[in-house]
């Protein structure tokens, strides 16, 4: 048996709009836990989904399996150009998205 257990995950770039007060609260638990901002959005939203039973039922009814894609996720194009809209929306967002990076600049 192994010593160790190596678990790979699949990661995904997703563009989100947070209320600016989030966004800040965000930064500063990320700070208080020195871990990236996405990190700490990653971890927090499995929190909640493994926690609420309700959820957890209706990840078991066939209506959860017919959910349409609305989360912005972006993937590289080819030869490394710009990203592409997985889900299929190639429509830009007109209104003005605020950056928040939290990680430390040298």
């Amino acid at each position: 048996m192994p010593l160790l257990e190596i678990i790979q995950t699949t990661h995904v770039n997703a563009t989100i709009r947070l209320e600016e007060s989030t966004a800040a609260l965000v930064d500063q638990y990320a700070a208080f836990l020195h871990a990236p901002a996405d990190e700490v959005v990653d971890k927090a939203l499995a929190y909640v989904f493994s926690k609420d039973r309700d959820f957890q039922d209706f990840l078991r009814t066939p209506e959860a399996a017919r959910v349409a894609p609305s989360l912005r996720v972006r993937r590289l194009g080819q030869n490394g150009s710009a990203p592409e809209p997985v889900n299929g929306s190639a429509k830009a967002a007109k209104t003005p998205e605020v950056s928040h990076d939290s990680r430390t600049r040298s």
